[in-house]
């Protein structure tokens, strides 16, 4: 099953009660909290009221979306980063493969990741919490090689991955990428962009090509996965609403 959902960091300007009604507002069930507004690392706090505000309003928390990045942050970081995903009830930390791109990073620097992974899933599985990689450019899950490789590497069942497209990425490339990191893909940032990548955000619907595609290999094997709105035009909520409807009828009605 299909999760739809909203990455919170989406809507920065707005606080957590809004982010939690403009979710539910749109029909969706699940949100990723982001650590840099809404649910600051170490805030328990400020876990604890989104964790509960979420539940409220018949919604789930999808992950805690850390920016945590394995062998470039102090490894005392990581702590506070469990304890409040822990607060928060998320079932996944998504975390960041490092700072560098893998055809910048020499072989030091990518085992120093692949052990900074270890220690966050150890930390992460003692509270029943999976270690879930962003991926994205400048960090070792840049390109399909180097994210399975990367996963190889660190050879932890706890350790998955997430998957977003690249700007104007060709619906075949996209759907050979999902197919190459599943079964353990567990999330999936939806969004529509042009060549010009975050500059040229699209309307979802525009990239029907990509995405209905990739939604059915997602839902072809029946796991639950999560399928999360981010980077909507113009950071407008008017527009996220008919994003997420158009998310919700792709879901509805998949492909046969």
């Amino acid at each position: 099953m299909i999760v739809p959902g909203l990455v919170s960091v989406t809507f920065r300007q707005l606080g957590v009660p809004e982010v939690v009604r403009l979710t539910a507002a749109a029909g969706l069930a699940a949100i990723e909290w982001g650590g840099d507004v809404h649910v600051p690392a170490g805030d328990l706090a400020a876990a604890e009221t989104a964790r509960e505000l979420t539940a409220a309003a018949g919604l789930s928390v999808a992950a805690y979306g850390s920016y945590y990045r394995a062998g470039h942050s102090d490894p005392a970081e990581l702590d506070p980063v469990v304890r409040t995903a822990a607060a928060l009830g998320a079932p996944l930390i998504r975390v960041w493969a490092g700072k560098l791109g893998s055809a910048e990073a020499d072989p030091a620097q990518r085992a120093c990741t692949v052990q900074a992974l270890r220690r966050a899933a150890e930390a992460a599985a003692g509270h029943g919490i999976r270690i879930a990689l962003e991926y994205h450019r400048n960090t070792l899950t840049d390109t399909l090689a180097s994210a399975t490789a990367l996963f190889a590497e660190v050879d932890r069942a706890e350790v998955v991955p997430y998957w977003q497209p690249t700007g104007g990425q060709p619906g075949a490339v996209a759907l050979t990428e999902v197919r190459a990191l599943l079964p353990e893909l567990v999330t999936a940032h939806v969004f529509s962009w042009g060549p010009g990548g975050g500059k040229d955000r699209l309307p979802l619907a525009e990239r029907a090509d990509l995405w209905r595609p990739v939604l059915a290999e997602l839902a072809a094997d029946g796991r639950d996965r999560f399928a999360l709105v981010e980077f909507v035009p113009q950071d407008s909520p008017a527009i996220f609403l008919r994003d997420a409807a158009t998310l919700r009828d792709w879901l509805t009605h998949p492909l046969g």
